[in-house]
């Protein structure tokens, strides 16, 4: 290993390149640059934040894509405080309920469980046995080679699964729904399960001001560590030569690197990385991921009292609705609902116009509440990416390559890589912390400082 060298000022040590933007890639550049080292972030787009950027909303800072914290999301907390911005989780009961029949039912507690008139009196036992198991439960390994059908069917039974679960899988994951992990539905439950105050009382958190204030600190304390952020500038091609990460190509120019961070869509790595050997672009590629549309209204009036709610109505082709001004209360006092519509892009409704998405997704509102009309409507938005999910089957785990490849200095990563948990800012933050950590300055670098001392 080399020995730093310190020239007039600060220690110079490795030149660090993170791809992506997003709250991952600021997250790591953040940690490195903290560390000492020479950090540049290419990001594709026009604007840092990836899933978590807003954007102006009729007059609102929201974000494109829903965020919302839990109580276990413990990274999130530790960035948070260190950033000088622990002061700013903002807690709220929240409630859900769950659309089927024709009506609006409240749900996520035992009473609201047994007064469900959707199944069977013992579907409904059986259910909450199954709920309560699963907040319980340490460990996902058992889990990691059973399908969510099987390990809830076994616990719940058909009917519950049928009638409270399939709906849901078939309108996110389609031809997938039959074959998603359990242990990744079961990380779902158990997150939400371990954010209630009390078993009648679900408990969630925002960042006060929305996902925006952690990405505009993130950039701002980069910067200010003499990081360089540059927008609108995809990564076209990570170099190598002799086994070793050289740079990345733009279209600006070349960017040298001693190591890269990689945060872009595994379905892009291989294209973006010709030098990994064969059978690890075979890995990347065997990565299913599907797209969203996620849609957001405006409206001058409330749909339900709940922050979300789940949709398991044949009439109604989307399965639920996130009231986002139930947990963030707006400024202006309107209501804000998200519609996600989940999807692989291979559906024909991925290549639907906006506006008809918009409409479809409107008159499913008003089915939950018809007292709204079009009247009600101040804005909407729909928000598209190609890459948001990624299709988590039984035995995922074994398919993920590690994050360090053979590629020495090179590490790639994205929300695939938080498997068995779910996408969100906490897993973003822990992951991008430990590819930091492992980020260490070649001989090359020592080389380079020694010449110019």
């Amino acid at each position: 290993m080399w020995t730093p060298v310190f020239l007039f000022g600060p220690l110079l040590m490795a030149r660090v390149v993170v791809i992506g933007a997003g709250a991952m890639g600021l997250a790591a550049a953040y940690h490195a640059a903290k560390a000492g080292h020479a950090v540049e972030i290419l990001e594709a787009t026009a604007e840092p934040g990836g899933m978590a950027a807003h954007f102006d909303f009729d007059g609102i800072s929201i974000e494109r894509f829903y965020h919302f914290v839990c109580k276990a999301d413990a990274p999130t907390f530790r960035l948070l405080d260190e950033l000088g911005l622990g002061d700013s989780m903002r807690w709220r009961e929240t409630s859900m309920g769950h659309f089927s029949g024709g009506k609006l039912h409240p749900w996520g507690d035992p009473v609201a469980l047994l007064r469900y008139p959707g199944v069977s009196f013992l579907a409904r036992l059986r259910y909450g046995l199954f709920a309560f198991v699963s907040v319980k439960r340490r460990r996902w390994d058992a889990l990691e080679r059973q399908s969510a059908r099987e390990w809830i069917t076994r616990w719940a039974g058909t009917e519950a699964y049928n009638a409270l679960w399939k709906p849901l899988f078939d309108l996110k994951f389609y031809e997938h729904a039959d074959n998603i992990s359990a242990a990744w539905i079961w990380t779902r439950i158990k997150r939400l399960g371990g954010s209630r105050k009390s078993i009648f009382k679900e408990e969630l958190g925002y960042i006060d001001g929305g996902s925006q204030t952690l990405v505009d600190r993130l950039v701002e304390r980069i910067e200010a560590m003499g990081g360089k952020l540059h927008l609108s500038t995809p990564a076209l091609r990570v170099a190598s030569a002799n086994g070793q990460v050289t740079g990345v190509e733009t279209q600006d120019g070349f960017h040298p690197a001693d190591a890269v961070i990689s945060t872009m869509p595994t379905p892009l790595v291989s294209h973006a990385v010709p030098d990994l050997p064969t059978e690890w672009k075979a890995k990347y590629e065997a990565i299913a991921n599907i797209g969203v549309c996620c849609l957001v209204f405006k409206l001058k009036r409330s749909v339900t009292p709940h922050f979300w709610v789940n949709i398991t109505d044949a009439e109604i082709p989307i399965p639920g609705i996130i009231e986002f001004s139930n947990l963030r209360p707006m400024p202006s006092g309107e209501t804000v609902v998200f519609v996600p519509y989940y999807m692989p892009v291979t559906h024909p409704k991925f290549a639907w116009a906006d506006e008809q998405l918009l409409d479809e997704a409107f008159a499913c509102i008003c089915r939950i509440n018809p007292a709204i009309n079009r009247e009600d409507v101040l804005a909407r938005k729909v928000a598209r990416l190609r890459h948001a999910q990624p299709v988590c089957e039984p035995g995922f785990a074994a398919k993920l390559p590690p994050i360090e490849t053979p590629i020495e200095g090179l590490q790639i990563a994205d929300t695939c890589f938080y498997y068995p948990e779910d996408r969100g800012i906490s897993e973003s933050v822990r992951l991008a912390a430990e590819m930091a950590a492992r980020i260490e300055a070649g001989s090359d670098t020592q080389d380079r400082q020694t010449e110019y001392a």
